[in-house]
């Protein structure tokens, strides 16, 4: 049986992004007051965005009915369960632990969902994400994120 879908991986991504794009148009106009372009109100930009994804997600529809490109592969239940895990984990623990833990457990969590996890060079990746986090959020932008919290404190 012969589809009319030449491109499954652009049709969904296109299905995806034309759904949340229209959620978001939805939302903004009920909730929100638009404005207009001089002298915007709280749901203009949302209702800008949420147009434009729609757009996106239309033309990769129609795009994905014409052109011909590469099948759906299996879906990774696994990585994704693990780079959710990690989000939540950082959630979690940024308030309690700080910034520093919570950038390792999450860095080592999220990598672990990869194929090609190591160690070392998980480590190294989680200090460097450590050292940028710390200089541009806590140090140059000044935000109140304690880099060791509570439970680190004696």
């Amino acid at each position: 049986m012969s589809s009319f879908i030449r491109n499954p991986k652009e049709f969904w991504s296109g299905i995806m992004f034309l759904v949340f794009g229209l959620a978001a148009l939805i939302i903004a106009q009920q909730d929100y007051a638009i404005g207009r372009a001089g002298r915007m109100g709280p749901g203009y930009f949302p209702t800008v965005l949420g147009a434009l994804l729609a757009i996106i997600g239309a033309i990769a529809v129609i795009r994905s009915l014409i052109k011909p490109g590469e099948g759906l592969g299996r879906f990774a239940v696994k990585e994704a369960f693990l780079v959710l895990l990690s989000v939540f984990f950082f959630g979690v623990l940024v308030r309690s632990a700080g910034l520093v833990p919570s950038i390792i457990v999450t860095t080592i969590v999220s990598s672990y969902a990869s194929a090609k996890f190591e160690w070392k060079s998980t480590l190294l990746l989680a200090i460097g994400a450590c050292v940028f986090c710390v200089l541009i959020f806590v140090k140059l932008l000044g935000l109140p994120i304690p880099v060791f919290g509570p439970w680190f404190e004696f």
